[in-house]
């Protein structure tokens, strides 16, 4: 049975930026499950290919403030897509389980089969998906609180288990819900799992590989394949950019390679062209993303010099 997170302030060294809707990967599933029955779901909400070895899954193990232990991933999710990542042990030498064969199957990634390593986490850890410079973009738990055996529903003790609860992130498999468009980049105080995450029984793992989520989907994209646009000049060294669309632009942003906002505007234009002006600019490769009206969202690299 399905069981309808908080954006979360920690004091510590982590990096942190605003979270932009369809903009970054982010955790789209958590198995907890029985002895070494560990799975994490990345999903890529963008409409380009995401190289993963740029990015990392940290544990903090028990309230820890610092991270225990990391993991750099390796390999591209393309574009709407997902990929999982399991524990890699396959024996229960040292007395810590094993991850069941069937679920290793359904992960793309595995972890080294020897402790330590994210992939022992347990329902009191806090886990995240870094970049390697230590900007978090997605948080499962809260870093820096022990809630006992895990976080649960009861909002009378911070979603800890001081005063009993149902768990949720013990002995569960987590789903995020559709209506997620970017991950948790600020500590959550306190970690409220019901508010993002449908959760499944136990080493129920029918969903992983599969995610709905409302942000465009490469597929959906595919329904306005006559609309284009082009950007020019580009490279741009006056930081004039004029844009021009198959049908009325509703919106343009443009991120850093960092995925953050560097520009936003909702345009009033009663067409499909429009002059983008940030002449502040520093030099260096920017995504500019436009939306058109009826829904396309389409994506362009630009040059600054």
């Amino acid at each position: 049975m399905r069981r309808t997170l908080l954006l979360l302030s920690v004091s510590a060294a982590p990096l942190f930026l605003a979270a932009q809707d369809c903009t970054n990967i982010f955790f789209s599933e958590y198995c907890e499950g029985t002895s070494q029955n560990k799975a994490l779901e990345i999903y890529n909400p963008t409409l380009l290919p995401v190289d993963l070895s740029q990015y990392v899954i940290k544990r903090y193990s028990n309230g820890s403030f610092t991270a225990t232990e990391s993991l750099t991933l390796s390999g591209t999710i393309p574009a709407s897509q997902t990929i999982v990542v399991t524990n890699g042990q396959l024996d229960s030498t040292g007395g810590f389980g094993f991850c069941d064969t069937t679920l290793y199957n359904l992960g793309q990634l595995h972890c080294p089969g020897t402790y330590p390593t994210p992939f022992y986490f347990n329902g009191d850890d806090a886990l995240t998906l870094e970049r390697l410079d230590g900007t978090i973009i997605d948080i499962i738990g809260e870093v820096g609180v022990d809630p006992g055996s895990g976080w649960t529903d009861d909002a009378t003790a911070n979603y800890t288990d001081a005063n009993g609860g149902t768990y949720w992130t013990k002995d569960q498999t987590l789903v995020r819900k559709s209506s997620v468009l970017h991950g948790v980049v600020s500590n959550p105080s306190p970690f409220n799992v019901t508010l993002e995450w449908d959760s499944l029984p136990i080493n129920d793992w029918s969903n992983l590989n599969i995610h709905e989520c409302q942000c465009p989907s490469v597929n959906s994209v595919n329904e306005y394949r006559t609309e284009a646009m082009v950007i020019a000049p580009n490279p741009v060294e006056n930081g004039q950019v004029m844009i021009k669309a198959t049908a009325r632009i509703n919106s343009v942003d443009v991120f850093d390679t960092h995925g953050r906002s560097v520009y936003s505007i909702s345009t009033t234009a009663k067409s499909g062209t429009f002059i983008l002006e940030f002449p502040g600019a520093a030099p260096g490769l920017y995504m500019v993303q436009v939306t058109l009206e009826g829904g396309a969202r389409l994506s362009r690299e630009l040059m600054v010099r």
